[in-house]
């Protein structure tokens, strides 16, 4: 492949030999050192091969010696292909604004690169940054890393950290999120916890106060568990932080009403793709008419970043629409997926209800028919922390 490569950029000619001893050809080549390929015999006294440009003017030149016919049937290669446009000078000039536009508008910002944000969405960064001036096409020489930062972290308050690298026409915008400091807890104010919910207490671990149940009691949400305030025969009556850790069993039943009719998408079959460039901020359609679509058609858009070799960005996008038109008619959904449907549903229901510490012992889903509603029923027995420390006012 190399070698192909290497030829193309050279040149190469395909001739053809004609001679009553052709064999004295051959024999010039190798004499010289005139490397050749794809000989093919057309006749006994004729043949045709292949060898480079510099070559197939050698061998013209040694095969005057020699009684043959020499005729070139094909050239390829970089040398005749710059031969033949050499005198298209409209090509050239176009070839040298479009370089001269390449490397001036390397200079300049033609796009973004976010990474290490999970909460703050890439949005909110770059109205920030344009904000600022760093937005789509601005000189690259022109950011002050130092500043930026500073205006930064003043503006998005959710960011620790942000750095701007300019290389190219594309800009690296790293940043960190800051972690919240946890909240600081005064030993001074003094309070009790109590139960968020009802709950058979299965562990109890105070930190600090004095317990009230012990595993195996059924409590009511807002009932004392661990108390701040402790009593003794010597100092009397002592307050302090009645904090600590109480894990518990607790039941859940939630509901959700799932009709059983709906109007489902039915596709006509129809299809039309819209094509449109996005040079900078300015939209050029493709096609004629608003970009708009109807209420009854799903538009699918695919957006697609132009670069050249390199990875070098252009300012320019193309944006594929797909559009496929649908009617609504009457469906029916069958009980098994009201029941999926439901079941999900109630699920996330549970999820948010928990939170992160609670865990399904067990579950179980019932439902009923109501017309044409179908009333699904979770009943799920959790196991999750239920203590929640009250301050006690102060008088």
């Amino acid at each position: 492949m190399l070698t192909r490569i290497v030829n193309l950029l050279k040149g190469q000619v395909t001739g053809r030999v004609e001679s009553g001893f052709p064999e004295r050809v051959l024999n010039l080549c190798a004499e010289y050192g005139i490397a050749f390929w794809d000989l093919r015999w057309e006749s006994p006294v004729a043949f045709s091969f292949t060898l480079t440009r510099r070559d197939w003017k050698r061998l013209r030149k040694l095969s005057k010696k020699i009684d043959c016919e020499l005729t070139a049937q094909g050239w390829k290669g970089a040398p005749f292909f710059l031969g033949r446009i050499r005198r298209r000078y409209a090509l050239w000039g176009t070839l040298f604004v479009c370089l001269a536009l390449l490397v001036c508008g390397s200079f300049f910002i033609w796009d973004f690169e976010i990474e290490g944000n999970e909460t703050v969405s890439d949005q909110e960064i770059l109205r920030a940054l344009e904000k600022y001036g760093v937005a789509f096409g601005t000189f690259g020489y022109d950011v002050d890393s130092f500043d930026l930062r500073n205006y930064m972290l003043l503006e998005v308050p959710e960011l620790s950290y942000i750095a701007v690298n300019v290389r190219g026409c594309r800009a690296y915008v790293q940043v960190r999120e800051r972690v919240e400091a946890p909240e600081i807890i005064s030993k001074r104010q003094p309070g009790n916890t109590v139960a968020a919910k009802d709950a058979l207490i299965t562990a109890v671990e105070p930190w600090e106060g004095e317990k009230q149940v012990l595993p195996g009691t059924t409590v009511r949400a807002g009932q004392l568990l661990i108390a701040g305030v402790v009593e003794n025969d010597f100092a009397g009556a002592r307050y302090t932080r009645g904090m600590g850790e109480v894990y518990g069993r607790t039941w859940y039943e939630l509901r959700c009403r799932v009709p059983l009719s709906l109007q489902k998408k039915r596709y006509t079959g129809a299809r039309e793709v819209r094509r449109a460039f996005l040079i900078g901020k300015k939209r050029v359609n493709l096609y004629i008419g608003s970009s708009i679509s109807g209420d009854t058609c799903d538009k699918i858009v695919a957006r697609e970043k132009w670069t050249l070799p390199g990875n070098i960005a252009l300012p320019v996008d193309m944006i594929t629409e797909e559009l496929r038109p649908y009617t609504l008619e009457e469906g029916r959904r069958s009980e098994a997926e009201a029941l999926r449907l439901a079941d999900l549903v109630l699920t996330r229901r549970l999820a948010a209800e928990l939170g992160e510490d609670g865990e399904v012992l067990d579950r179980t889903l019932t439902y009923e028919r109501a017309g044409e509603d179908l009333i699904v029923t979770l009943s799920a027995e959790c196991g999750e922390q239920i203590g929640q420390f009250v301050e006690i006012p102060k008088e």
